[in-house]
């Protein structure tokens, strides 16, 4: 049964990996021979996202596509993954459009800003580019420093005035005819960029973006996330890492001490399966990393059936950090993730082994049985029969010795004093094994 049952997981695993491998992209109008991509920028901008428009314009430019169109709605995101993605843009040789059909947020803005052109619709944003860090404030001197940088060249590399740039990321930057004042950073309106240059044009819909690019007759394509990129960006998020890792290590621990292969190890082994696939989609882990894996888990598997005095133990742990540091886009970020999930271990088997029911799915992981003598578990037998017979020391008593007590011959002690070779004894006490006489020779009971 086990082995069926594992048998149907690979199979379900590999079909779904199949499944999600190939990307998805569909033309929606024919034109008069040339092309049109529409990529979306969507949601955070992560390193999930960078990987997707990585393949969006190398596809682009292998089928000699005429133009790209980004569309952007993103609150923004990362900024290494921002700095990734306008590197791929700025490098292309292809004709670029950001266009806003939503908001163009931090992140976003500095996006938009590396393309050609960039057109927005009525009632769209743009700006706010602030870096922050990962508690939420503003980050120190030096990436501000970098990040005005950044937001500066981007500006200046379609002769846009570096100011609205700036001052969408420094909130010390006084704007007066567009009532900025300090402490405030520049968000522009679609009418708003218009006016100080920062969109060449604002259109209601793709058709007039078209006819704007003067490409109303060209084919239209849609490029897609594929499915399997979509759970990139999921699983390459900073906060699911660390679930991911953590539900991944509890799950094949709970399985490691529960027989046969049940729910633990099915979810411990998708989770750090998603991990990896995730990472190998976004570009950053190959099949080397997920091996390497592999052979860490062995390794610490080897450390508990065959202990070695903690060398495969140390051994397996750092493959396992080893793979997940070649898998990630920050060291920093995964050793931190990696003492999380082990944290949450720790305290995950901790609480199931005090506080939940033993009698549910705990009682294949927690030992149940215990060595009671209701249960016929019994150290040492107690003759408490022998209490009170008499018999004959065959062996001097100093104080210990043999005895014959009826017809059967016992290792005794005296009770405190010797005793010679044949005199009458007479069992007082019984505890175990230890069976206690007393010279009763010459007495009135002899």
């Amino acid at each position: 049964m086990k082995n069926w049952r594992m048998l149907l997981y690979s199979i379900l695993l590999t079909a779904g990996v199949l499944l999600l491998i190939f990307p998805v992209s569909s033309a929606q109008e024919q034109g008069s021979g040339e092309t049109v991509y529409f990529v979306p920028v969507e949601e955070t901008v992560e390193r999930g996202l960078q990987a997707f428009m990585k393949r969006a314009v190398e596809s682009a430019e292998e089928q000699g596509v005429d133009h790209i169109v980004f569309e952007l709605n993103t609150p923004g995101g990362r900024v290494d993954a921002a700095g990734e993605i306008a590197r791929t843009i700025r490098e292309t040789e292809i004709p670029t459009t950001a266009f806003v059909v939503r908001e163009a947020m931090s992140a976003g803005a500095y996006i938009s800003l590396n393309a050609d052109e960039i057109v927005m619709q009525p009632g769209t944003e743009m700006g706010s580019a602030q870096v922050i860090d990962g508690t939420g404030s503003a980050a120190d001197d030096k990436a501000q420093s970098a990040w005005l940088a950044n937001m500066r060249s981007a500006a200046e590399l379609n002769d846009r005035d570096p100011v609205y740039a700036l001052a969408m990321a420094d909130p010390s930057i006084e704007i007066e005819e567009l009532n900025l004042g300090e402490g405030e950073l520049l968000t522009l309106t679609a009418s708003e960029a218009e006016s100080v240059g920062y969109a060449e044009a604002v259109v209601n819909d793709r058709e007039a973006l078209l006819e704007y690019l003067n490409m109303e007759n060209a084919q239209v394509e849609e490029f897609e996330l594929s499915a399997a990129e979509q759970i990139a960006r999921i699983v390459t998020h900073p906060i699911v890492i660390p679930i991911l890792l953590s539900v991944g290590s509890l799950g094949l621990i709970l399985e490691l001490y529960s027989p046969g292969f049940g729910i633990p190890g099915i979810m411990g082994a998708s989770a750090l399966f998603l991990f990896f696939f995730g990472h190998t989609v976004a570009g950053f882990a190959g099949w080397e990393a997920m091996i390497l894996f592999i052979v860490g888990a062995g390794l610490l598997a080897l450390e508990v059936f065959s202990p070695s005095f903690g060398i495969f133990g140390i051994l397996g742990l750092g493959a396992i950090l080893t793979s997940l540091i070649l898998s990630s886009f920050s060291t920093f970020y995964i050793i931190v993730s990696f003492v999380i999930a082990i944290i949450v271990t720790i305290a995950g088997m901790l609480v199931l082994m005090k506080y939940i029911d033993r009698a549910g799915p705990m009682k294949r992981v927690v030992l149940q049985d215990a060595t009671t003598t209701e249960l016929g578990y019994i150290s040492n037998e107690t003759r408490n029969e022998l209490e009170g017979q008499t018999g004959t020391t065959l062996t001097v008593l100093r104080p210990s010795g043999s005895a014959m007590i009826g017809e059967e011959r016992l290792d005794v002690v005296s009770e405190g004093g010797y005793i010679e070779q044949g005199r009458k004894i007479k069992v007082i006490a019984v505890s175990g094994s230890r069976v206690v006489v007393r010279d009763i020779s010459g007495s009135e009971t002899d």
